[in-house]
């Protein structure tokens, strides 16, 4: 597959540590220029495999005006527990220090499901060391904070094409040893390897597969790229509807950039009364 790396660390290291403190650009005022992506409220890092190009690429789309996203690539161990694993996610952390970021968030769904909810917290407890302090937001922690905020108990997961039968029952497992009732936890058919999968893909399998007891639907998969969706699937389905590049996104908005604006479009989670502090 054709790799494409929509946003570079040497890119978003070009960008000076000097405008996240200046005092924010009033629009009102300001009608002349266009935006042009400066992260003048708030800068969050993402730590993403080499391969995948969809965590920043809907982080940017989501993202209020004045918050830009700067991504490190990490190549990734044969497993997907080595996402995890010293040195590259470490040599990654330390580079995206320099960018005097907000928060940092962990777009990887399978290695959360591998290494189990415990594991998670050392994860994160490391990785802010080495960060010198800098929150990370981990997708499946995430995801289990929307769902408790949201009021749901009962979930359908959903995964891409390309997970296999193992990392899906663990993601079944991750979310029952969190206290939910998963109702569905299943994979988009046909098998294939990781790829794009278009949005009405994923908003066809959702609507026929997704159950009528289930309270919030949960699509995992940092590379699956599912947020075009969310609105759509949440008018059809009057409920819930979370995805892993959206919830890790709505965490670091709330425990580290110090954003009030309100993400709109994208779901239930970001305008929630409690969801946005």
């Amino acid at each position: 597959m054709k790799r494409r790396h929509f946003i570079t660390l040497a890119g978003a290291g070009a960008i000076g540590t000097t405008a996240l403190r200046s005092t924010p650009i009033t629009t009102a005022k300001s009608t002349r220029w266009q935006p042009d992506g400066a992260g003048l409220r708030a800068r969050i890092g993402v730590l993403t495999p080499e391969f995948d190009p969809v965590p920043e690429s809907e982080m940017w789309a989501m993202v209020p005006q004045g918050v830009s996203v700067h991504a490190a690539r990490v190549r990734r161990n044969r497993e997907a527990r080595g996402f995890a694993e010293p040195p590259n996610i470490g040599n990654a952390t330390e580079q995206l220090t320099g960018l005097a970021l907000r928060a940092i968030v962990y777009a990887y769904t399978s290695s959360s499901y591998a290494l189990g909810a415990e594991a998670d917290e050392l994860l994160k407890t490391r990785l802010e060391k080495l960060a010198g302090g800098i929150p990370l937001v981990l997708t499946c922690p995430a995801a289990t904070e929307a769902l408790r905020i949201l009021g749901a108990n009962r979930v359908a997961v959903i995964h891409p094409p390309w997970f296999t039968e193992e990392i899906n029952n663990k993601g079944m497992e991750y979310f029952r040893s969190r206290g939910f009732d998963v109702v569905l936890c299943t994979r988009i058919t046909p098998s294939r390897q990781f790829t794009e999968v278009s949005p009405e893909e994923v908003y066809e399998w959702v609507m026929t597969n997704v159950p009528r007891q289930a309270e919030a639907v949960f699509i995992g998969g940092n590379g699956l790229r599912a947020v075009g969706v969310i609105q759509a699937l949440e008018k059809s389905l009057r409920r819930p509807v979370l995805t892993a590049n959206q919830v890790v996104l709505w965490g670091a908005l709330r425990v580290g950039a110090g954003v009030t604006s309100k993400v709109t479009r994208y779901g239930r989670v970001f305008t929630k009364s409690g969801a946005n502090r």
